[in-house]
């Protein structure tokens, strides 16, 4: 398990120069925005406009902070995605404009290269202590608010607003957690399609 925390998280320029990510963690750790496997990143959209393209990539979507935006998402009716609207998957390589509901927000973003990785990400509410099931090889708790301390294996820690927990290997075990705290958990695994629940 590896605690990655608020503060290291690298920022980068947008793919279409519009804007900026933070990126959360990226794998293979080294990779660019053209060659990752997967890639959990946060950002701020402060204006109206399309999305970058990803070719071959596979994309989730949740709404951190702020009051929301319509997705216009080629083939699909509009979506408005807010802080309580469940995470929103679709491809990366369609066609897709972002117009905000009410000021700027700030989104997750968990994208995955098909064919090789598949993803889910989730929202859970901590209010006291949980048993937080990892069914996945390698999952990503991220506190997006509040605090929250875990246990696994021996191994405990404390995870603060945007900081997040990195665990590999964590197929068919579980996380013991504890604390007051808005999450979200990704959980990637090899695969072909992107789902959320």
């Amino acid at each position: 398990m590896r605690i990655l925390r608020a503060g290291d998280y690298k920022r980068m320029p947008w793919k279409n120069g519009k804007g900026e990510t933070v990126e959360i963690a990226v794998f293979p750790p080294d990779a660019s925005i053209e060659d990752f496997d997967w890639r959990i990143s946060r950002a701020t959209v402060a204006e109206d406009g399309p999305f970058s393209i990803f070719p071959g990539i596979d994309r989730t979507l949740a709404v951190l902070d702020g009051n929301g935006m319509v997705l216009e998402i080629d083939g699909r009716e509009p979506a408005l995605l807010t802080t309580e609207s469940a995470p929103l998957a679709f491809p990366a390589d369609i066609p897709v404009t972002a117009r905000l509901a009410d000021g700027a927000i700030t989104d997750l973003n968990v994208m995955t290269r098909r064919g090789r990785r598949a993803h889910r990400l989730n929202r859970i509410d901590i209010d006291g202590a949980t048993l937080l099931p990892l069914p996945s090889p390698i999952c990503l708790i991220l506190c997006q608010s509040g605090t929250a301390s875990f246990r696994r294996n021996g191994e405990t820690g404390m995870l603060r607003d945007g900081d997040a927990l990195l665990i590999e290997e964590a197929t068919a075990t579980a996380l013991e957690i504890d604390g007051e705290a808005r999450c979200y958990i990704v959980e990637i695994a090899a695969g072909h399609a992107s789902t959320t629940n």
